[in-house]
């Protein structure tokens, strides 16, 4: 099977799953797809496993802290912050950052949990996305 098939079943996937598209159900629609197609069971080699890596976006009315509070529930979860960007324009701010979750205790799931009580608390918008999700979406 080659690379631009397995891509196109994981964009399905992903359109398919919607909100509920987190990196291990679009690896196991995926899987179950290419076991249809290939007729029997496959493994994903070294290689094809997806990174632990995530993209945060934010965005909001700017505010004293809001770069604090992201940071430290992020350290306290154990997450590496590989790259941020940060951008004032008038009132507003918006950041990006690209993070490795992979040496943390925490699932994807439980880091967007916290991601979301920590927005709550702030009154802005934080997004948390799986890299591969995140690349499939924009894609097109």
């Amino acid at each position: 099977m080659s690379e631009d098939e397995i891509r196109k079943i994981t964009f399905d996937a992903v359109q398919e799953l919607g909100e509920r598209a987190t990196p291990e159900a679009v690896k196991d629609v995926v899987r179950k797809k290419v076991e249809i197609l290939s007729g029997g069971d496959y493994s994903f080699k070294q290689g094809e496993i997806s990174s632990g890596k995530v993209i945060l976006t934010s965005f909001g009315l700017n505010k004293p802290g809001i770069v604090a509070a992201v940071t430290k529930a992020l350290g306290e979860s154990n997450c590496d912050i590989q790259d941020l960007s940060q951008k004032i324009m008038g009132d507003f701010f918006t950041m990006i950052m690209i993070i490795d979750i992979s040496t943390s205790p925490k699932d994807l799931k439980e880091i967007q949990q916290e991601m979301a009580r920590v927005a709550e608390e702030l009154k802005i918008k934080i997004y948390l996305q799986h890299e591969d999700v995140f690349r499939y979406m924009h894609r097109i």
